[in-house]
């Protein structure tokens, strides 16, 4: 049974940072892309960053600079570092994890809110 658990969320003041880790365990299959997603509320998960198995980077414009994807593929985990976060990035962050075999897997999501 694959199971993505997220930790690393909660609250925290504008300009200060938090770092988001996902776990992936019961794979059997190489993971190709790792990813985090966020949905605010009301509105539609969208692309934070993603990371291939080589290491290829992309992001979303509204968090170049500021946002930073990496994994670890020994451990099938990937990181998000957020650094100087703003209240527009308060939203429930989802991993997503993308197989070799094109089948693609969701975390719960983890509660990040940026507010003074």
């Amino acid at each position: 049974q694959v199971q993505l658990v997220e930790s690393g969320g909660g609250l925290v003041q504008p300009g200060g940072s938090l770092r988001l880790s996902c776990a992936a365990s019961g794979i059997i299959f190489t993971i190709d892309t790792m990813g985090w997603y966020r949905q605010a509320p009301g509105k539609q998960r969208d692309l934070v960053a993603t990371i291939t198995r080589i290491g290829n980077t992309n992001y979303a414009d509204s968090v170049k600079g500021r946002f930073t994807i990496s994994r670890d593929n020994a451990k099938n985990t990937v990181y998000l570092q957020m650094n100087n976060l703003k209240p527009e990035d308060t939203a429930i962050y989802y991993c997503n994890v993308i197989l070799v075999s094109a089948v693609g897997y969701w975390g719960q999501g983890t509660q990040v809110t940026v507010s003074s």
